[in-house]
């Protein structure tokens, strides 16, 4: 019997983890492929070697990457509103660490991509390897 009731803890517990990484199926955002590489020595990518900063790359996924700097990695997002439709918003803007939807005037938590509306902002994956990340899906 006791065999049995580990069988069970044991299974409950293995089914109810999972990784890190959210679903990032959104109806209103396709599913672009990313494979975009960032060189922070480069003057425009300078600020993401400072914690709690951002930067907007333009021309990649659905309205742009937004790559923000926790102070212990990275984070990158589409800029795309996650809540309305891709062709009634522009890209997001950053403010502070928050990007801000240009529609609703929702704002999402950079470190996170939570804002309280139904859908997260779009993640994607992001590798370091000395002053270059890799951002991809």
């Amino acid at each position: 019997m006791k065999k049995i009731c580990l069988f069970i803890v044991l299974t409950s517990l293995f089914l109810s983890c999972s990784d890190k990484e959210r679903s990032n199926n959104n109806p209103y955002i396709p599913n672009y492929s990313v494979n975009l590489s960032v060189n922070m020595s480069l003057p425009a990518y300078s600020d993401l070697k400072y914690p709690s900063s951002g930067v907007i790359v333009s021309g990649f996924g659905a309205k742009g990457i937004i790559i923000f700097n926790t102070g212990s990695g990275y984070t990158a997002f589409d800029a795309a509103c996650p809540n309305q439709e891709l062709s009634s918003c522009v890209a997001m803007t950053i403010k502070g660490i928050n990007a801000v939807c240009s529609c609703d005037k929702a704002e999402y938590n950079l470190f996170t991509g939570l804002g309280g509306k139904e859908y997260p902002l779009k993640q994607y994956k992001v590798d370091v390897a000395g002053m270059v990340l890799h951002v991809y899906n």
